[in-house]
């Protein structure tokens, strides 16, 4: 017995120093990976000043009428992933795409993740470039941000578009998110590991290969980040927050919400109740996945112009 217990821990202790020796390895290849893919980052949008930090703005199109864009959580490089939704706006509109601190290439900061802070530093960087006249429109957690942002900007905005937008009463919200391992994950290189066999999630759709290679090595760049973290760590309190909010009644809201959402329960109904709350509300379902602007964004500019219009005739 004692031969057999002595073999089994030789076995175990092998099997544990394989693994160490595995993690140790994928931690430097990756810390090596990650210095060497720092230099193949291009940049792109321009710099705007943000309580001492840079905030990226990318800005196209010269249309008299201006649309906002703001990211769902975790998009990498939100400038680089709404390209087939910046192709439909910008032959008609000027656009102009935020990345917030921890997305896409602007700086990362130590500021808590709370709603108040976020919609501060968007709108401190849209002041900056004058921008004082525009559409609102955010995909996913965009929308519980746009809650508080369009009750203090009121003035600013001309519409609210939801891009299948978070909605602060989703079941799943108290739901406690694994951040400390996640960040182990990323730090010992088993992320990369998983984004290598994932294959490639752009596959299909209208990106072309230098696109999505840089959205791909800011996503390893950006994922897991403090700031990515603290978010995530907010996620409760930020939609808590939100359910004592609503869009103000004269702001006209358009959401596009997934048709057939199977993850939460009650999707569609939960928008129906949103835009049933303001004096000019649509809901428009689309046969799409979440990320709905990859490839319906035809679909969506033509919507929003029509919506657009039929306001600017009741408002005569």
């Amino acid at each position: 017995m004692r031969k057999f217990l002595k073999i089994v821990g030789k076995v175990i202790a092998a099997l544990v120093a394989v693994v160490i020796a595995t993690l140790a390895t994928t931690t430097i290849v990756n810390a090596s990976a990650s210095r060497s893919e720092a230099g193949k980052i291009k940049s792109y949008g321009q710099r705007v000043s943000v309580d001492g930090k840079n905030m990226n703005v990318l800005i196209q199109g010269e249309g008299a009428e201006t649309v906002v864009l703001l990211p769902g959580f975790g998009t990498a490089a939100p400038a680089l992933d709404f390209t087939p939704l910046i192709a439909e706006l910008a032959p008609h509109y000027r656009v102009v795409v935020v990345e917030p601190f921890g997305y896409g290439l602007s700086d990362t900061t130590d500021k808590a993740r709370t709603t108040q802070n976020i919609t501060t530093e968007i709108h401190t960087a849209l002041a900056d470039l004058n921008i004082d006249r525009y559409a609102l429109m955010g995909h996913s957690i965009a929308g519980i941000y746009a809650l508080d942002y369009a009750n203090r900007y009121r003035g600013e905005l001309t519409s609210f578009v939801g891009i299948d937008s978070s909605v602060p009463t989703q079941p799943g919200i108290d739901e406690a998110l694994p951040v400390a391992a996640m960040k182990a994950a990323k730090n010992l290189g088993l992320t990369r590991i998983l984004a290598a066999v994932a294959g490639d999630p752009y596959a299909g759709l209208p990106y072309d290969d230098d696109t999505k290679e840089q959205m791909k090595l800011l996503s390893l760049k950006n994922s897991m980040s403090a700031t990515y973290s603290n978010e995530m760590e907010h996620f409760t309190t930020n939609f808590v927050a939100g359910q004592a909010q609503s869009f103000p009644r004269d702001l006209p809201v358009l959401e596009f919400a997934q048709k057939n959402n199977t993850d939460v329960e009650g999707w569609l109904a939960l928008h129906e109740e949103q835009v049933a709350s303001v004096d000019n509300g649509e809901l428009v379902q689309l046969d799409a996945t979440h990320y709905l602007h990859h490839a319906k964004s035809k679909e969506i500019v033509e919507n929003f112009t029509r919506f657009m219009a039929s306001v600017s005739e009741n408002q005569k």
